[in-house]
């Protein structure tokens, strides 16, 4: 399914429910969310995220809490994401009229991809919520009916019991907070919104008074620890880098853990979790936010990080990143190593040691979703060996009288069993033999005078590692150089595939060659939780490759400049049957924007958009909606209706925020957003019925060419891309639509009138056979036609090509350029097919 069934089934503007998905930063994890709906029929919606929307089903009885006991799950339209927020009253005489409550919400987990589990009929997947945990099953039945029915079933675990959905309305749900952050995630707007209808505030239980005061009593017994609480939102502190483990009994050594530093705050018994950077997680990981609220204190600050254990108990940085994206079951684990304040006590600067004895007593000895960081006192050289032969990174020593400081600080240091440091990537090789993606990745490190190359890493990568990271960086390609490349180095940097560097990864090597390069440099994974800042990098853009204040506008019309898109889920099938993924897409139109730019830059637009690839549901939007980006402009124009948001692009970052959306065909109007009503370009689209050969085809185009030039009006050809031919007529723009519509609709009927047996002016069916019809119809106000180089939604992935008219008659099929094919004509030109088409000089005749 996808949004369009949502929105034909809607009325909005009266109805509150979301139209579009709010511009801003999405959650880290996939979202779910549960809403009571009292509508004519009582029952609630299930809703689970994937591919950008919430997939849904209405479950008439709701969710039981029982093992094994199944709940009928109607299977409905898909809904955004915002509407994982909406609560309130549906009018009455609109779809689902009634009241929508949030009854539970959360992040959710299955193994491997979930749209292929639900396309098979089988989801098996664990909830994170306030009210529903566990494991569960949504199976599909062979029941019939007009919508797919499936059964929701509860898994036999820990969190099964003897209730439904209608029994936990009656119990109290835990308090939940967002913390204020440079982040916003749809969960967070979920968490507040629930907050404020399920949860009061209430003074502490007695029982949790007493159990804060004898924390606090202990606490306070420890040396230098002082009777107030430790700062809200505190930094890290942060390691030094050693060579080799510092022996003595003054230090502690703790595994190096392989994962996301993650800070946590208790206030009064609400839990808030965030990144090293201060990014605000708290709804990201619900499960940690209920293991800490369980502790026995309403006040604590914790340091630690967030990884999935491997059997072995090693930290596994790639299974940690699957269980974030959503495609990965395993338990998280927050390890905590410190602890600064609890129970309204600063223990910050009493010694290590002591902090963390009571820590662990704290977290009690048996680890769960919270575990204790151990560690051995004294023999670092050991303690490093053993950790190296049990295949752990490294080690952190600390010494154990130290105070807990906000920064960097030589009381902690990490020892490395390799040397590993943090580079941009701002390039790659084409692969040899019969290795796939790319060969190698250039790296770069800031100096003074911007970026400077350090060097090729060529190792580390499997078989999907290479095919992932080949569709994001393809994703992020430009035509300009990060660096300059040292004379010495082996290759050309003709050869190199540019990208723009904001990708960061880490690498481990063998220290550093005379020249300033890497040695015996292997990859070890990508950084996504660090940025080109965090490496002291204020500006991605080389020194010296400014444009020029003249030469910008033009420029940026060009498409020349590079454009800070990130396109999520690039290996996504988009053209089944031709082989391309969304990162495909992404690559053509990053590629092609300077010559796709000027057909569609500050032009309003209908799009068409294939959330779900060419082979499933397709629609049109022509609407601005905040979810678009930010390079996607508004401009309202008046229409019968009244005043409505049309949308439009005039950059290369506009035009890839679009593609990030699933767009796929670009249909400009044949006017600017300078000039709405005056349109500059007609289209006569040749558009042939049955039994209609592709040689009539292009005679009927170069008919049409000749009765125009008949009328002083010169035009231009393009392939459709599909099955026909568009005949292209630029204009000054003098004449109005109306006048626009009623010349090319006289136009045709001459034609057809003229040629009856060839042509045919009128839309219906049952006329087309054998004839083509000269579609007039384009050259109406709002109406569009597909522009230059665009992709068409079609199984060859076809592309809209123009031409130069001498050209025609080589050309054996409308379709004859699928986007490889397109991109080499593309890149093999030396001028514009219609080069001149901007300064032709002609005014509409008089009909």
């Amino acid at each position: 399914m996808s949004l369009q069934e949502y929105r034909r089934k809607r009325r909005f503007g009266e109805t509150p429910e979301p139209d579009h998905d709010p511009q801003g930063a999405t959650a880290r994890r996939p979202i779910f969310v549960v809403q009571l709906h009292h509508a004519s029929s009582r029952h609630y919606d299930f809703r689970l995220e994937a591919d950008g929307v919430l997939k849904s089903w209405a479950v008439p009885k709701g969710p039981s809490l029982r093992v094994g006991e199944k709940r009928l799950a109607v299977e409905v339209e898909d809904h955004p994401i915002s509407y994982a927020t909406f609560e309130g009253d549906i009018p009455k005489g609109h779809y689902g009229a009634g009241h929508v409550d949030v009854f539970d919400h959360g992040t959710w987990a299955c193994e491997g991809d979930p749209l292929e589990a639900i396309a098979a009929g089988k989801l098996d997947f664990v909830l994170h919520g306030t009210r529903l945990n566990g494991g569960w099953k949504l199976v599909r039945t062979a029941m019939k009916g007009r919508q797919h029915q499936w059964l929701l079933i509860k898994r036999d675990d820990g969190e099964a019991r003897d209730a439904d959905a209608d029994a936990l309305l009656e119990e109290p749900v835990a308090k939940t907070k967002t913390t204020r952050s440079t982040r916003t995630s749809t969960t967070s707007k979920v968490a507040t919104k629930t907050t404020k209808t399920t949860t009061t505030r209430t003074s502490k239980p007695a029982s949790r008074r007493n159990a804060d005061a004898r924390w606090a009593k202990r606490a306070l017994q420890l040396e230098q620890a002082r009777e107030k609480p430790y700062p809200h939102d505190f930094k890290p502190q942060l390691t030094d880098h050693r060579d080799s483990a510092p022996n003595g009994d003054a230090w502690l050594h703790e595994i190096k853990w392989d994962g996301y530093r993650l800070l946590a705050d208790v206030s009064e018994g609400v839990v808030s979790l965030r990144s090293r950077g201060g990014l605000n997680w708290s709804n990201d990981f619900p499960e940690v936010v209920q293991a800490i609220t369980a502790l026995p204190v309403t006040d604590l600050r914790l340091d630690g990080e967030l990884v999935v254990l491997d059997a072995d108990g090693r930290s596994d940085f790639t299974a940690l990143q699957k269980v974030i994206d959503g495609t990965s079951k395993q338990p998280l684990r927050y390890v905590v190593f410190d602890m600064p304040g609890i129970a309204g006590v600063d223990i910050s600067r009493s010694p290590l040691l002591d902090r963390k004895q009571l820590l662990k007593d704290l977290l009690g000895d048996v680890p769960g979703t919270l575990a204790y960081s151990d560690h051995v006192l004294d023999h670092g050289s050991e303690v490093f060996a053993a950790s190296g032969a049990a295949g752990f990174e490294g080690i952190v020593s600390k010494r154990v009288d130290a105070a807990y400081v906000n920064a960097h600080s030589p009381t902690w240091v990490k020892v490395k069993h390799e040397n590993t440091d943090e580079f941009l990537i701002v390039g790659y090789t084409d692969p040899k033999g019969s290795r796939s993606g790319f060969g190698s990745l250039l790296m770069a490190t800031p100096d003074k005078s911007g970026l400077r190359y350090v060097g090729r890493v060529g190792t580390g990568f499997d078989d999907a590692k290479l095919a992932a990271m080949h569709k994001q960086l393809k994703a992020l390609a430009t035509d300009k150089a990060a660096v300059a490349l040292p004379s010495h180095v082996p290759f050309k940097a003709s050869s190199v595939h540019w990208v723009k560097p904001t990708l960061v990864a880490e690498v481990a090597f063998r220290g550093w060659a005379k020249e300033g390069l890497l040695r015996q440099a292997s990859f070890k994974r990508l950084r996504d939780d660090k940025h080109a800042k965090d490496l002291g990098v204020a500006s991605t853009k080389p020194a010296g490759n400014a444009v020029p204040a003249k030469s910008k506008a033009k420029a940026k019309h060009r498409g020349d400049d590079a454009a800070d898109v990130t396109i999520s889920h690039p290996e996504r099938v988009v053209f089944a049957r031709a082989k391309l993924t969304k990162g495909d897409v992404a690559y053509y139109y990053r590629q092609m924007a300077r010559w796709i730019l000027p057909e569609v830059g500050r032009r309003p637009l209908s799009l068409l958009r294939c959330p779900d690839g060419v082979d499933k549901q397709c629609f049109f939007q022509k609407h601005h909606g905040t979810g678009l980006g930010d390079a996607v402009q508004a401009i309202p124009l008046q229409q019968k209706s009244g005043r409505e948001e049309y949308l439009y692009v005039e950059d290369v970052e506009g035009l890839l925020q679009l593609v990030q959306m699933n767009t796929l065909e670009l249909h400009p109007w044949g006017a600017t957003v300078d000039d709405p009503e005056h349109p500059d370009r007609l289209v006569f689209d040749l558009d042939p019925g049955e039994g209609v050969t592709w040689t009539a085809i292009k005679a009927a185009a170069r008919d049409i060419r000749a009765r125009l030039q008949e009328v002083g009006l010169e035009s231009f050809v393009r392939l459709s891309g599909g099955k026909g031919v568009h005949v292209v007529v630029p204009l000054k723009p003098r004449a109005d639509w109306a006048q626009a519509k009623d010349f090319c609709e006289s136009f045709a009927q001459a034609m057809a009138e003229h040629a009856p047996e060839r042509y045919v002016a009128t839309m219906s069916k049952a006329k087309r056979n054998g004839v083509i019809f000269i579609d007039w119809l384009r050259n109406a106000r709002g109406a569009t036609s597909v522009c230059s180089w665009s992709l068409r939604a079609r199984p060859s992935a076809g592309v809209a090509v123009p031409l130069r008219w001498e050209e025609l008659g080589r050309i054996t099929a409308a379709d004859a350029f699928p986007l490889a094919k397109a991109l080499q004509r593309a890149q093999r030109l030396k001028a514009d097919p219609w080069e001149g088409i901007e300064d032709v000089d002609q005014v509409l005749p008089t009909v």
